[in-house]
């Protein structure tokens, strides 16, 4: 078998029944949420994190917080049942939308990253990112837009 040959039928391979379909089933997207306007914020509940895959209930890392009342949108990051993390994803390097990945975000433009907690962990940005008072109230999470 030539090389050519050989790529041809391991590239087959791959994505007819090998790595490609298993990859593509781990992969969860992102979930967006419309946040609900109250007098000093915004809030969301906390059954947001839950899903259900394969007939067993799992708790997501992070969802989007949304409104049209805001600019841009809102990273909340869970790290347990008390404690949040909200973050405007804004970059603070230039401005651009930043983009959820996993337990970081990431600035598209520029290639900026900042971690769950809104700390620059690559430049080019060398301010972290507006961060925003998370309270947890019932079944319910306020996150608070007066704090900066």
């Amino acid at each position: 078998m030539n090389r050519r040959e050989f790529v041809k039928q391991s590239c087959a391979l791959c994505i007819s029944g090998g790595i490609i379909p298993v990859a593509l089933a781990s992969c969860q997207s992102t979930h967006y949420v419309n946040g609900m306007v109250e007098p000093n914020g915004i809030s969301i509940l906390t059954t947001e994190f839950n899903y259900i895959q394969k007939e067993k209930e799992l708790t997501r890392q992070f969802i989007i917080v949304q409104n049209d009342k805001l600019e841009f949108p809102i990273y909340v990051y869970r790290f347990s049942d008390t404690e949040y993390s909200a973050l405007w994803m804004k970059c603070s390097h230039q401005g651009a939308e930043l983009q959820a990945s996993g337990d970081h975000l990431q600035c598209p433009s520029h290639g900026s990253e900042f971690n769950n907690k809104g700390i620059v962990s690559n430049g080019p940005a060398e301010r972290n990112l507006r961060s925003f008072q998370v309270s947890p109230i019932e079944n319910k999470i306020v996150i608070d837009l007066r704090q900066s």
